[in-house]
């Protein structure tokens, strides 16, 4: 695909150290990650079977599109950002969409829980992390590439999205690597549900005691 009307600031190569940034941020998942699969191991939800159910194809529902969505933002983002200011598509009406979809993909986890409280845990816990690095890669962004981002931050909300700043382009110029990659790495949201299913299994056959119900 051509890259005719990519609406992008092209900038210096970044010195700014993203991928220590990011590492920060997957190591922090993957805590969270352990965390919640102790909770699913020894706890259970309050409500009825049907509900339980209900819950678990809602966040089944929210799981997919934290999938979809990361690799929609990644047919924008794939392999520029550290040395290009992506403002068009889902760039232009949030600074970090690919956050928002982890987070939506947060909810949709701690729905298979089945228990209301969880889903809002796992939503505040991955909102707590992510909050964390934005905080430092805006820091890091801003003295790499001064004013130019410093208009970006005042225009475009951090997360929550602003529609009405919505602009696009014709056309993309897209590098399949970084498009796979993202998309490949939100698929592993998908796994807590055969995880959550294969609990629920070992406690309804006494293998696996349940030490606390959450509603």
């Amino acid at each position: 695909m051509t890259r005719r009307g990519m609406k992008t600031t092209t900038l210096p190569p970044s010195a700014v150290d993203i991928a220590s940034v990011q590492m920060a941020r997957k190591l922090g998942l993957l805590i969270t990650l352990a965390a919640f699969a102790a909770l699913f191991c020894f706890g259970g939800p309050r409500w009825s079977h049907a509900v339980h159910e209900a819950m678990r194809w809602i966040g089944a529902g929210l799981i997919f599109i934290c999938i979809s969505g990361r690799t929609w933002c990644s047919l924008y983002i794939g392999g520029r950002k550290t040395h290009e200011l992506v403002t068009v598509g889902p760039y232009s009406i949030s600074r970090n969409p690919l956050y928002v979809f982890s987070i939506i993909g947060a909810l949709g986890i701690g729905a298979q829980f089945g228990a209301v409280s969880v889903v809002v845990l796992a939503g505040v816990c991955a909102w707590m992390v992510h909050i964390l690095v934005v905080r430092q890669e805006e820091r890091l962004l801003l003295a790499e590439h001064g004013e130019v981002y410093a208009r970006y931050l005042a225009e475009v909300p951090r997360f929550f999205p602003r529609f009405s700043l919505w602009k696009n382009v014709d056309a993309l110029e897209v590098r399949p690597w970084t498009v796979a990659r993202p998309s490949v790495d939100a698929c592993i949201f998908l796994a807590a549900v055969p995880v959550a299913a294969a609990f629920d299994v070992l406690h309804n056959l006494g293998l696996l005691r349940v030490f606390f119900r959450l509603p």
